[in-house]
């Protein structure tokens, strides 16, 4: 039997062995759904926290439901290690691990080369090893394939198989979680391409999408998050325009949303955040300067979007001017820390940002975030003030909404009676508006 044919064997009678390198947002709510189906799953993380909550059955990563992860640690279908010499016991590895950028904003895929070497090092035979992280288009052929082949002897296609499938996670989205999302694959070829999109039929209820190649999958991943980017950053610069013109924006978007076809809503902010939007666009623009070729738009976008912490200041500083107040020495209370509503990741919040835009400009600042106690930025700790109340605010001369999370009460906020700069439009319901500007 070739390995083709006992791979697709494995698969069918769920004996399969899972591993999924890196238990964050993206690793571990894949490493759940593996378990759910019938597929023994190992977890592989450095850090000894992660490992050790995991082999608990604590859970702390919102999208992943706390009961099914007791239970699955508890009959022994998903388990964490450190020791990648366990990656011997698996068929199928999936890297979900960090692609930030260094301080030169350039791709920092360290963390992708360092889980690589250390699964080359266990590979054996009739292996499939999917790298899931995004990256720029190639990385899969160019970096992750050549890793595998030296460190192990095998040759990609003919000993083990090598593919390419973005993940698509969005912290709080009700709707969309890892099992219902469709998901592409693109993969060294046909014969890879087709386990390994038969690998994930089997453990997710979305859409599985195959593509030609890793590149195009790759590609594709840096599209759908270019895409928002670049429309983003044409809203935040129309946002500008309109408080030039005395216009308002929001009312803007909300009666061209209204056309049924050939417009989608996107909406300003104090800035990009997240795992993805902020980052996928230099990957490609970084690649894309090895071809001699310049992403003008992309860039232009990414200009605009990574001046509006920036931006929220200059307009802070002029709400408090009206007040007679300066910048330096005013108290700023920032009602959100998260990068998005309703969730608790922090990854690359614009909030923490605009906090460090304040300081720089010699203001006093503070935060509440119901859902971020406490937060790491350069290497120093934050924590929330422990309540919104109305004493609480009456301290500040300033209050910023960087994050709209729908369970601030806003109309405490209002009543307070403090200058507020909405960045998100999150007070848009409250009547009494004496004291607030919107973005």
């Amino acid at each position: 039997m070739n390995i083709k044919e006992e791979l697709i064997r494995k698969i069918d009678s769920r004996t399969l062995k899972m591993g999924v390198c890196g238990l964050g947002y993206v690793g571990l709510p894949l490493a759940v759904d593996k378990a759910k189906h019938g597929f023994p799953t190992i977890g592989f993380d450095v850090q000894k926290t992660k490992v050790d909550m995991v082999n608990a059955g604590v859970n702390y990563i919102g999208d992943v439901v706390d009961a099914d992860l007791s239970q699955l640690v508890s009959t022994g279908m998903l388990w964490a290690t450190s020791d990648f010499g366990f990656v011997r016991e698996v068929d199928f590895i999936a890297i979900c691990v960090p692609t930030p950028l260094d301080k030169h904003q350039q791709p920092d895929i360290r963390y992708v080369r360092d889980s690589v070497q250390a699964i080359a090092g266990n590979l054996r035979r009739g292996m499939i090893v999917v790298l899931e992280s995004t990256t720029y288009p190639g990385t899969t052929e160019e970096l992750v394939k050549p890793l595998l082949e030296e460190g192990s002897g095998l040759k990609c296609g003919e000993d083990f198989y090598l593919g390419f499938s973005p993940e698509r996670v969005d912290p709080g989205n009700l709707i969309y979680k890892t099992s219902n999302t469709p998901k592409v694959v693109g993969a060294v070829g046909e014969d890879a391409t087709e386990v390994i999109a038969r690998v994930y039929r089997a453990i997710l209820d979305g859409e599985v999408h195959t593509v030609s190649s890793p590149a195009v999958a790759e590609m594709e991943k840096i599209l759908e998050n270019t895409y928002r980017n670049v429309n983003i950053g044409l809203v935040n610069e129309l946002a500008m325009l309109c408080h030039k013109m005395g216009i308002d924006i929001w009312e803007v978007i909300d009666a061209a949303k209204t056309k049924p076809y050939g417009f989608q809503a996107f909406y300003p902010g104090p800035g990009l955040g997240g795992h993805c939007i902020p980052l996928d666009p230099y990957y490609l623009s970084w690649k894309a300067r090895e071809y001699g070729f310049h992403t003008s738009m992309i860039e232009s976008s990414m200009m605009i979007n990574d001046r509006m912490p920036e931006y929220t200041v200059e307009r802070a500083g002029k709400i408090l001017n009206r007040s007679q107040k300066a910048l330096n020495g005013s108290r700023v209370l920032l009602l959100g820390a998260a990068y998005k509503q309703d969730i608790d990741d922090y990854r690359e919040s614009p909030a923490l940002r605009v906090m460090e835009e304040f300081q720089r400009s010699g203001a006093k600042t503070a935060y509440f975030d119901p859902y971020v106690p406490r937060c790491r930025y350069k290497g120093q700790w934050y924590e929330s003030l422990p309540a919104l109340t109305l004493p609480a605010l009456r301290t500040y001369d300033l209050v910023v909404v960087t994050t709209g999370h729908t369970c601030v009460d806003y109309e405490t906020v209002a009543a307070s009676g403090v200058p507020v700069f909405d960045c998100k439009n999150a007070m848009k319901a409250v009547a009494h508006r004496e004291n607030i500007e919107v973005l």
